[in-house]
């Protein structure tokens, strides 16, 4: 005998099964910020593409080298060789559009564009976790969205990060690495909302919170994610950063084993970080690289260290991280950027990798003073002793670089703070001995650059003088206007200035959006200085006319790459179609 169809339950007198719905949930989280990566890697194809081309992108992939024999540079075909205006203008419309992104406040470390970015994130993960559930009776939507993020978290961590690469050039770890850190933060918002309201239900209930393995492993798990939150902290990276180093890679174990303890749902969670940070292993075991060097200590503020045989294998603008053996202090290792060209594309007579070590903190501090000591020890022992002090070091990397290619572009001007100098002065030197050594291979249309450096006192631009006047004699007589501008913010011994060809030293602080609408305005007929007391560029540089780009890379302290790009967003927004669109790169001297 048949009853016919047994009836349903409805869907609003059904139980709720965490454990069925959740996980939907996460997949969704998931495939929702795959997809926004997936478009991000689409919209950098082309710079990717004009990078592989050039041979920009696999550059430094496996570490520096040492050219043994060969041609020293073999010229490549770039789609720019023949520059058409309508190509141009092309990039100028896409330039000016994405320069709404550049905005950024004083004090705020996001971008306008990142900004937007991490809003959408956590909107997103807000969303997944608070859509159709009662939060209260059902808290453990909050920690099914935690372990969302575990891929997102290390994907943007590790230093060799596959989307460094899709990205491109000037993608490096260094300005990813904002997602990470509001990824953890999402996690940790998650952990607190399961955390937080599992606690509560307990005590309403007057059930023990320690005591089983689940519960007691649960709040291990959230009192190691708060720990590495609180140690992750702004300050404590700046101040206190091996503290933070140790913490958080002890913190992320205990954290990982603890939640796995916790949970059978966190392991295919797991997965994804482990390969992403094998990745990393594995790749920069190809990376490093121990040498022969020598300190040179320039004064009681800065140290040069010149890293011989080291001639390839990275691009201009990225850096090292750096272990000097000496003191005991080798299991100290600090970034610290490359200052000059591969010896391919270098006008700088040094034949060595050369890094600049400004004395900011301890480890700073023992370097110069050890460098001093022994120099003084040398010169006392042995007549005619050479300035440098040998040392062996550990190099891992390159790692970072330059988004922009300064070839592209009609006019360059370079910004640089203090020690950021060591940024734009590798650009300059790429850029120089390309266009005037080289005979433009690639089609490198730049015919104008303007240096700005701001230093504290005129006894710093001895740090890097000897370079500057190698590449302001390079250009002496030829088709490429270079002028330098050097901005002193000190009254101090003024005796110590050297006479760099072209260069102009001022004592007062610039205006970056002054300094650049000058760049970009044709001369007036009297080249009269502007109304700030800022020396007229116009003047000093031969104007060849608008359409062909301005591209501006800056490096150093947190005020002035932020004065950049509001100037930079000012000038593209405006006239960004009339001068032919405007690139920037900025690189902020901060944890």
């Amino acid at each position: 005998m048949s009853f016919g169809t047994p009836p349903s339950l409805p869907t609003a007198a059904q139980q709720y099964n965490s454990y069925v719905v959740d996980p939907k949930w996460q997949r969704t989280f998931s495939t929702v910020w795959a997809t926004a990566a997936g478009v991000a890697i689409l919209v950098s194809l082309p710079s990717v593409i004009l990078a592989l081309r050039s041979g920009r992108l696999f550059r430094g992939f496996f570490g520096v080298s040492e050219r043994i024999g060969g041609a020293r540079y073999k010229p490549v075909a770039s789609p720019e060789t023949s520059p058409v205006q309508g190509r141009r203008r092309i990039s100028a419309i896409v330039e000016m559009l994405a320069s709404l992104s550049w905005w950024s406040l004083p004090a705020i470390e996001l971008t306008l564009g990142q900004m937007l970015l991490i809003a959408g994130y956590l909107v997103l993960l807000l969303i997944c976790i608070i859509r159709d559930v009662s939060l209260i009776t059902y808290p453990n939507r909050g920690g099914f969205m935690a372990l969302a993020q575990f891929p997102v978290v290390f994907l943007f961590a590790t230093k060799n990060s596959i989307m460094s690469l899709l990205l491109g050039p000037g993608n490096g770890y260094e300005r990813l690495n904002y997602i990470h850190r509001w990824a953890g933060r999402g996690m940790l918002i998650g952990a607190l909302i399961h955390g937080s309201l599992w606690i509560r239900n307990h005590l309403v209930y007057n059930i023990p919170i320690i005591g089983q393995q689940k519960e007691t492993s649960g709040v291990a798990a959230l009192g190691v994610l708060c720990g590495l939150f609180l140690t992750s902290l702004r300050p404590v990276r700046r101040y206190l950063y091996q503290a933070f180093f140790v913490t958080h890679i002890l913190g992320y174990v205990a954290f990982f084993v603890t939640i796995c303890y916790h949970t059978p749902y966190a392991p295919p969670w797991i997965f994804p970080p482990l390969a992403f940070y094998g990745l990393d292993i594995l790749l920069r075991m190809f990376r490093y690289r121990v040498k022969d060097a020598t300190l040179v200590p320039v004064d009681s503020n800065m140290t040069l260290i010149h890293v011989h045989d080291c001639h390839e294998g990275w691009q201009t603008g990225q850096h090292v991280r750096l272990r000097v053996f000496f003191s005991g202090r080798i299991f100290e290792s600090h970034p610290l950027t490359i200052v000059n060209a591969p010896s391919s594309t270098s006008s700088v007579s040094s034949g060595s990798l050369i890094l600049a070590a400004r004395v900011k903190g301890d480890w700073t501090r023992a370097l110069n003073d050890y460098a001093l000591r022994e120099r003084a020890s040398l010169k006392g022992n042995e007549k005619g002793a050479p300035d440098g002090v040998p040392v062996h070091v550990m190099l891992d990397g390159p790692y970072g670089g330059c988004s922009v290619d300064l070839g592209r572009y009609e006019s360059a001007m370079l910004l640089a703070g203090g020690s950021g100098a060591s940024f734009t002065l590798s650009l300059l030197d790429d850029i120089v001995t390309r266009c005037v050594k080289l005979g433009r291979p690639g089609g490198e249309k730049t015919t104008r650059i303007e240096f700005v450096w701001c230093v504290r006192s005129y006894g710093c631009i001895e740090w890097y003088a000897p370079i500057l006047m190698d590449l302001a004699h390079t250009v002496a007589n030829t088709s490429l206007d270079l002028h330098i501008s050097i901005f002193v913010t000190c009254l101090c011994n003024p005796e110590a200035v050297p006479l760099i060809p072209n260069s102009d030293v001022c004592i007062l602080r610039p205006s970056v959006a002054t300094l650049l609408q000058e760049l970009v305005t044709p001369p007036s007929d009297n080249g009269a200085d502007d109304n700030d007391g800022n020396s007229s560029l116009k003047a000093k540089l031969n104007w060849s006319g608008l359409g062909g780009g301005v591209a501006v890379c800056a490096a150093g302290p947190e005020s002035l790459t932020t004065e950049t790009r509001n100037a930079a967003a000012k000038v593209a927004l405006t006239r960004g179609l009339e001068i032919g669109g405007v690139g920037l790169h900025t690189e902020t001297f901060a944890m």
